[in-house]
């Protein structure tokens, strides 16, 4: 039996598993860091001790002092963890949209908890980083840990993650996968195992589609703590200096959908419960491994818990919500008031305006692209594409060609396109058809709160536009008027594109 004498000596020494049902088929061995297995449950303990032991030795942080970070979760966790062990106060400031148990999780170690808008500029002052450094410049006794710059966070997985995958693989090992968050998983343990086997090794970083540091637009994704998001009205795009970018030899990106369904059949499939961090991983290490042969070990980190999200990937009310789960049928839901495109049909998608254009302009575009009176458009932050797919937090307002125009002769064309607005729900493509009256909650949808925008309304589900969604982003919409006043579901297909 192993005996510690506190908690912070079970942080470290996870094992591999070798994953031979989702690896059945394919040649290479494939192995699991099963990093959730850490005594806080994530990779990030690591990071946390050996953050907070450097601080301590360079006299930045002392007895009585207070820790601050802001995190999507699992590194406040073992901060919150550590410093609960070492005597310090935590105080962690966390997006709005972080699952619901990390926040449970952080408060009962005692942390301070501070709930902030985790889509803003990366140069507003309401910043999640931007919050944890004010705070911490007024409170005496306080130190910002700032894993994304703090070198000890990187260090941590070269003294110890990295050295631990190649004495457990005796060296075999030729391929590593993990995600990029702050950059420090990645880049201690690849530079250790670069080192170790003078170059041979490969590292590859698994990345959500729409990441920056894969080459995607930096738009919004529904995986926690991976990955890089860029509001496009920062005026920088700032990398952590905790990633050290000459370490990756590949990008592999992997979408929201295949990120959620690789973790559930981890689970289903391995009896491995881990997060849709670890989905990203576990993708693109499958992905990687069909072009190998049997002479190659790869080995890939799953960093947390699936039981961090029991009430989002692994929750179907909350998949269905967000249009990643259908029933067989299409009959009664949302998808009904649909037709699917062709390959010779109009192109799919929504058309999208940017939130900060003028009335003028919207008609003029609308109009260009043979808008039908009622068909809805999208305000959204401006990304360049002006027709596809959105995430629904990126939505500002619907609108349409007869609000704008109802507005240009009551206000002008110069007045902003935002105040023209009409009434919308965001729902899942496979939900039941909405009834009830508009604007009561996003209950009736099943939307996760925080996730999808619902419009407030005066009248009933006939009156609002309904933005339909797949795989969590906004992909077709019917108009108002879909169930009453001439506009049956008919005329409303016929108006609308859907792609999958």
């Amino acid at each position: 039996m192993t005996v510690f004498e506190s908690v912070l000596d079970g942080i470290g020494g996870t094992p591999l598993v070798r994953l031979r049902r989702l690896g059945a088929g394919l040649r290479p061995r494939i192995y699991a860091k099963l990093e959730f297995q850490n005594i806080g449950g994530s990779v990030k303990d690591r990071a946390a001790l050996s953050m907070i032991r450097t601080a301590e030795r360079q006299g930045l942080l002392r007895p009585g002092g207070t820790v601050v970070e802001g995190t999507s979760g699992n590194t406040g966790i073992g901060i919150a963890m550590v410093a609960a062990q070492l005597g310090y106060r935590a105080v962690i400031f966390a997006p709005a949209a972080t699952a619901a148990e990390k926040i449970r999780l952080l408060r009962a170690y005692g942390a301070e908890v501070h709930l902030v808008a985790d889509f803003v500029p990366r140069d507003h002052p309401g910043h999640l980083a931007s919050r944890a450094a004010a705070f911490t410049a007024a409170t005496p006794g306080a130190w910002l840990a700032q894993q994304y710059d703090n070198p000890a966070n990187p260090a941590a997985h070269r003294h110890t993650t990295g050295p631990e995958i190649w004495d457990d693989t005796e060296g075999s090992v030729t391929h590593l996968v993990a995600s990029v968050g702050t950059g420090g998983t990645l880049s201690g343990t690849g530079g250790f195992l670069k080192d170790a086997s003078g170059g041979s090794v490969q590292v590859l970083a698994a990345d959500p589609e729409h990441s920056r540091y894969g080459g995607g637009d930096g738009a919004l994704k529904y995986v926690e703590g991976a990955g890089h998001a860029l509001h496009p009205e920062s005026v920088e795009d700032i990398w952590p200096e905790a990633f050290d970018t000459d370490v990756v030899d590949q990008y592999i990106r992997v979408s929201d959908r295949d990120a959620i369904f690789t973790a559930r059949r981890a689970a289903r499939e391995e009896g491995l419960l881990t997060g849709a961090t670890g989905g990203t991983a576990l993708a693109a290490a499958l992905n990687l491994a069909a072009d190998l042969d049997g002479s190659h070990t790869i080995v890939v980190v799953l960093p947390d818990s699936g039981r961090n999200y029991l009430s989002t990937y692994f929750d179907d009310g909350w998949l269905a919500s967000l249009g990643f789960l259908e029933p067989d049928s299409p009959q009664g839901t949302v998808r009904s008031l649909l037709t699917s495109v062709d390959a010779g049909g109009p192109a799919a998608g929504v058309p999208l305006l940017p939130s900060g254009q003028s009335v003028g302009e919207s008609i003029a575009h609308l109009r260009a692209r043979g808008q039908g009176p009622a068909d809805p458009a999208f305000l959204v932050l401006d990304r360049g594409a002006r027709h596809g797919t959105v995430h629904p937090r990126e939505v500002l307002a619907a609108v349409t060609l007869e609000s704008l125009q109802a507005l240009d002769s009551q206000a002008g064309p110069s007045a902003a396109a935002l105040l023209a607005a009409v009434p919308y729900r965001a729902v899942g493509a496979g939900t039941p058809v909405p009834g009830g009256v508009v604007g009561d909650s996003g209950a009736d949808s099943g939307v996760a709160d925080g996730d999808v925008p619902v419009a407030g309304s005066t009248g009933t589900p006939s009156h609002e536009v309904l933005a339909v969604m797949v795989d969590g982003r906004i992909t077709a919409a019917v108009p108002a008027g879909w169930r009453t006043g001439g506009r049956g579901a008919d005329a409303a297909a016929g108006s609308v594109t859907f792609s999958r």
